[in-house]
């Protein structure tokens, strides 16, 4: 069940000018104040990748640049989710320290993910980076670009919800 809150313009530009999303943020947010388990952390990680994952693969023919966004989002959705599921405490005791993540986390994680997981996972990680940098910032990938990279992030979520799935 996805339920809906509107949040006020002033803070949803702020958090943009950080660099922060707000539907990532606040899951993190409420997971920390209702101190949260690991495994309920880990779901809302993975809904979030599935949301983005469907939302980027319709994006793609209309909205390469957006497609390219939604799909890094759930890239890095199911890294999170993994992280907190394999229990990567020494990344994770930093984020919550920071209070957010940031790229240098989400590469640990992902490097850190892809030895339990195998290669192709940092590989995935890798043109998920690359359609954040040059399909959404540098504007630069068309949606071929963008369709040839989809099945990468497809993988990452979908093995994700495999394992935390299992776990549950």
């Amino acid at each position: 069940m996805a339920v809906s809150v509107s949040i006020p313009r002033a803070i949803a530009e702020r958090l943009a000018e950080r660099g922060l999303d707000v539907e990532s943020y606040v899951v993190d947010l409420l997971v920390r104040a209702l101190n949260l388990d690991p495994e309920t952390a880990a779901v809302a990680h993975l809904e979030l990748a599935v949301k983005y994952l469907e939302e980027g693969r319709a994006l793609i023919d209309r909205d390469p640049v957006q497609a390219s966004e939604k799909l890094y989002k759930a890239a890095e959705e199911a890294v999170k989710a993994l992280a907190v599921s394999f229990q990567l405490s020494d990344i994770l005791k930093r984020v919550e320290e920071r209070g957010r993540w940031t790229a240098t986390d989400l590469d640990r994680s992902a490097r850190a993910i892809a030895k339990k997981l195998g290669e192709w996972f940092r590989r995935s990680w890798d043109s998920a980076w690359l359609l954040h940098v040059w399909g959404f910032h540098e504007a630069r990938l068309d949606a071929d670009a963008v369709r040839e990279r989809a099945p990468d992030v497809e993988k990452m979520v979908r093995e994700a919800e495999k394992l935390i799935k299992a776990s549950h």
